[in-house]
């Protein structure tokens, strides 16, 4: 079967190659992919720290081809969404049972794929809130791939959604995702003008999150599960424990995956696709033949929302 690996080649850094098919373990599933999303984490991984052969991909959408040998889980010809640690960019995939969900009839593969990753970490960072009824959410980075999703989901939660990001020219992309306030500006700095707030969704880092952490009502939490900036936070902390009960927390959702099954958070985001009150934003959809551009693209910010690739 063919995959995509990380080979250097001619100007690329991933290309399709030819690999065995996996082999299952007793409570595995094979599934034959037909979509697969990207993340920037697996893509960042794969363009600046290029491990030849290496096999990227964490988020997939396919069919059952083998059902587990020990009975559980999906079986043959299901149309199923999954989450691997490496290796969904293929033909075929071999995953635990308990890290697939069943895509409902009216839900697609593409936009099924988009799920595992960006929004299980949507989820399960708005969960950190607790009860969002009534609260204030500031989601950093709202049009990205988890933002759109953080965005949906607080408001069906109740909560007055705040979106920031870098570029006027999401606005309306992120009013449509449910935000009640736009804020544009890449250093967080003019969310205080909003806030405080009971909960902020963090990813870029460095300033951004310092000043996420000067804007925190008390009680509130503010959880990071990435630095796209790359950067240092420069934190005032004085500011941050003079306001009381304020919280910092971290989501690393690999982590977390390997210890609660993706298969019941899927589950919840699939249903919610199926009943329109989540919609997948798919900013681009293209052959995975195209897997070398369309990354590079997602890394250099040229894409955002989701990018989606067909396995043909």
């Amino acid at each position: 079967m063919r995959t995509v690996q990380v080979w250097p080649h001619g100007g690329k850094v991933l290309a399709l190659r030819d690999v065995v098919e996996p082999v299952p373990t007793v409570s595995e599933v094979v599934v034959r992919v037909d979509a697969f999303s990207l993340n920037l984490g697996e893509v960042r991984r794969a363009l600046t720290q290029p491990t030849s052969e290496w096999r990227p991909g964490w988020d997939f959408a396919g069919t059952i081809e083998k059902p587990a040998v020990d009975g559980s889980g999906p079986q043959i010809n299901t149309r199923v969404v999954g989450f691997i640690e490496e290796g969904a960019w293929a033909e075929k995939v071999a995953v635990a049972t308990r890290a697939v969900a069943e895509i409902p009839s009216t839900v697609s593969f593409q936009q099924a794929a988009t799920l595992p990753v960006a929004g299980l970490t949507a989820m399960r960072a708005l969960e950190h809130g607790g009860l969002l009824a009534g609260k204030k959410v500031l989601v950093n980075g709202a049009s990205g791939g988890v933002g759109h999703f953080a965005c949906q989901l607080a408001r069906l939660s109740g909560a007055s959604v705040y979106a920031a990001i870098r570029r006027d020219v999401f606005s309306e992309q992120v009013l449509e995702d449910g935000a009640h306030q736009v804020i544009v500006d890449a250093t967080l700095k003019k969310a205080g003008d909003f806030g405080p707030f009971d909960l902020i969704l963090e990813s870029v880092g460095g300033e951004a999150l310092a000043a996420a952490l000067s804007m925190l009502a008390p009680g509130g939490v503010c959880v990071t599960y990435g630095n796209s900036s790359r950067a240092v936070a420069p934190v005032d902390v004085s500011g941050f424990y003079t306001t009381d009960r304020t919280r910092l927390e971290g989501l690393f959702l690999l982590k977390e995956l390997r210890e609660t099954p993706a298969a019941r958070g899927l589950g919840r985001l699939l249903r919610l696709v199926e009943n329109r009150q989540l919609t997948p934003r798919i900013e681009v959809e293209e052959s995975w033949q195209a897997v070398d551009d369309v990354a590079k693209r997602l890394f250099n910010r040229q894409i955002s929302g989701k990018a989606v690739l067909n396995v043909d």
